[in-house]
């Protein structure tokens, strides 16, 4: 039974890619396949673990010291380099210990934590990089389809024109020159149609890049969910960087302050005569700060000009952060109420003009120009609408794949 689920399994995975290929493909579905397959998330979370393995040793105390040597051994005369001769001749065996205090080992172990917390943002960041690149490959790739569905129409449109202008010509009701010049319309509209399926082809090749299969026929992307202003500056890319970045600066200076306690080290040693007592020596090393002002003062001040400077970068990234949501959410509402508009102002009435023009045109009240131009007028009204919806879809995606959501910080 396992062998059989083995292999079920194996031809499932080889099988994937083309049943993903045959499938419509949705915008999260292909959100889903990049998270899996993004490299860039996976070295991210690898230097959350590179981080969180460090901050547990943070807070340890340093290992101590073996020592072993041998003291006063005679250098000349007849004992020279002799061990047991001597009686100031002592064989020493000794361990030592730094010791930190509990203040300095919490401050290093908040910083290891301040350190682990930057990594985990730049992993969510990461994420969140990987599901907007992938949504505007999508978003690329879905209106190349629509776009190249007009440009098909107007090559078909082109074809019925030039056939009608050659039946024109052959009933001497036309001339040729409207046969050349239909002739001209239909070459350029079958170079506008592979001129856009060649961008549609490199759509899909960079859609393919994020999510691993060759993408078919691809969803509408639908509505998104937008964040307000306040949920956009603080979820944004940057700004938690940057937060994270004053943490970690914090907790440096801290750490910092703190070695201006020097750390005292304690030291047991036993020591072996030949004919004499042993002795054990019991010391403790006490380092001593003679210009703390001069040294570990500046230190902390250096530390602390660093915590200023990412409190600084911390709010231009805050203001900036939000002139973009600002600047988004305009354009966003800009271009909706354009489309609404346009779509009333100039697509519908295009619509109606081309079937004015085929009702005239088949009760022999105006010539066939007349709807070519009414359909003409009316693909590129269409045209039009269709480049507004696409800047209107990516200013939505913008605003809500930029910010680290839930999702993305899990």
């Amino acid at each position: 039974m396992s062998i059989f689920f083995s292999r079920a399994t194996a031809l499932a995975v080889v099988l994937l890619p083309c049943l993903a290929t045959a499938a419509p493909l949705s915008l999260d579905a292909a959100l889903e396949l990049a998270a899996r397959r993004s490299e860039t998330a996976r070295a991210a979370r690898a230097g959350v673990r590179s981080a969180t393995e460090a901050a547990q040793a943070a807070a340890q105390l340093p290992d101590p010291v073996l020592r072993v040597g041998i003291d006063n051994l005679p250098a000349t005369g007849p004992d020279r380099f002799h061990t047991a001769r001597e009686s100031m001749t002592m064989k020493r065996i000794g361990i030592s210990q730094e010791w930190l205090s509990a203040d300095k080992r919490a401050a290093r172990q908040a910083a290891a934590d301040a350190a682990v917390g930057r990594e985990r943002v730049q992993a969510q960041v990461a994420a969140a990089e990987t599901r907007l690149q992938t949504a505007l490959a999508y978003l690329d790739a879905f209106y190349a389809g629509e776009s190249l569905k007009l440009a098909v129409l107007a090559e078909h449109h082109a074809h019925e024109e030039l056939e009608a202008s050659r039946a024109r010509l052959s009933s001497a009701a036309g001339s040729s020159q409207e046969a050349l010049a239909m002739a001209g319309a239909k070459g350029v509209s079958e170079d506008e149609a592979a001129d856009i399926r060649q961008q549609q082809d490199a759509a899909r090749v960079a859609l393919e890049r994020w999510v691993g299969v060759q993408p078919g026929e691809l969803m509408p992307v639908g509505e998104l969910p937008l964040p307000g202003e306040d949920a956009y500056v603080a979820g944004h890319a940057t700004v938690a960087a940057r937060q994270r970045d004053v943490d970690v600066a914090r907790q440096a200076a801290a750490v910092t302050a703190s070695n201006r306690k020097p750390n005292w080290t304690w030291e047991l040693a036993y020591g072996q005569r030949t004919g004499y007592s042993d002795m054990v020596s019991v010391g403790v090393s006490i380092p001593l700060p003679v210009a703390p002002g001069e040294r570990q003062d500046r230190d902390t001040a250096a530390r602390l000009a660093l915590v200023e400077k990412a409190e600084a970068d911390l709010a231009e990234a805050t203001r900036a952060a939000g002139a973009e949501y600002r600047a988004l959410a305009s354009d966003a509402e800009r271009l909706r109420q354009r489309i609404e508009r346009y779509r009333a102002g100039v697509v519908v009435p295009a619509g109606q003009r081309t079937a004015a023009a085929m009702a005239a045109y088949r009760s022999n009240q105006a010539s066939l120009a007349a709807p070519f131009e009414a359909r003409h007028a009316e693909l590129e009204a269409q045209r039009k609408l269709l480049a507004l919806q696409r800047d209107l879809t990516r200013a939505r995606i913008l605003l809500a794949f930029r910010p680290l959501t839930a999702e993305v910080a899990q």
